[in-house]
């Protein structure tokens, strides 16, 4: 009997995968470009890692989240370290300002080939576990809270919500402000970006070198001279 998939068991087993992949040379990862190709593959592989030891629900792409039992509730990213970033479903424009709902884990690596064996090597740089209640916008939550700081109204948090561009008509904007001036925002540790898809980037998070609430640092990244 398998035991019950847990988050500290999902951070463990994901230095674990690290570890042992950036020693594995993969004959299918040789030569290719395509990074959401290579990043599939990696999920695929981290996703049939966890089923052969743990009881646990894979969600589907149309779902939007890798692992969506209540406990777990998190989508699992694997980007290349030359541009951090990816892609998610658009649900709500207050993502961009209290998160996406749930939490993520990062996979960061830099792929190296060997030509003589016609392989690849995913080489692991970073791997962080992202809580959902960090997981909205960086500089969009910063300066929100600054502005609450010092006493913003409504029509201040909308005209700054449209010199943003947040994807929302005027009335929600207003609903929006309303809600931002009665609640706590938590600092996100992502940049969104508007799209008909969020467009996450994640070099915040790969740099984190303090201690963050919410912020597991799994594989350290070790930024290059």
């Amino acid at each position: 009997m398998k035991e019950k998939l847990t988050k500290d068991a999902l951070i463990r087993e994901a230095q674990f995968f690290c570890i042992e992949q950036s020693k594995f040379q993969h004959k299918e990862l040789y030569g290719v470009t395509d990074g959401k190709a290579v990043g599939t593959l990696i999920e695929q592989k981290f996703q049939a890692y966890l089923k052969d030891r743990y009881e646990l629900t894979i969600g589907s792409s149309a779902k939007g989240i890798d692992l969506p039992s209540d406990d777990i509730m998190t989508d699992i990213k694997v980007t290349s370290n030359k541009q951090p970033q990816s892609s998610c479903p658009f649900k709500d424009a207050k993502q961009k300002i209290f998160g996406l709902g749930y939490n993520l884990l990062v996979f960061v690596y830099d792929k190296i080939d060997d030509s003589e064996s016609q392989t690849a090597t995913p080489n692991f740089v970073s791997c962080s576990f992202v809580s959902k209640e960090r997981t909205a916008d960086f500089t969009t939550t910063s300066i929100l809270n600054e502005m609450k700081k010092v006493g913003a109204n409504e029509d201040d948090v909308v005209s700054f919500l449209e010199g943003i561009k947040l994807p929302a008509d005027e009335i929600t904007l207003k609903q929006i402000a309303q809600i931002i001036l009665v609640s706590e925002i938590s600092i996100g540790y992502l940049t969104i970006s508007n799209a008909l898809q969020w467009r996450l980037q994640y070099s915040r998070i790969r740099d984190l070198k303090n201690d963050i609430s919410g912020i597991d640092k799994i594989i350290s990244y070790n930024k290059p001279e």
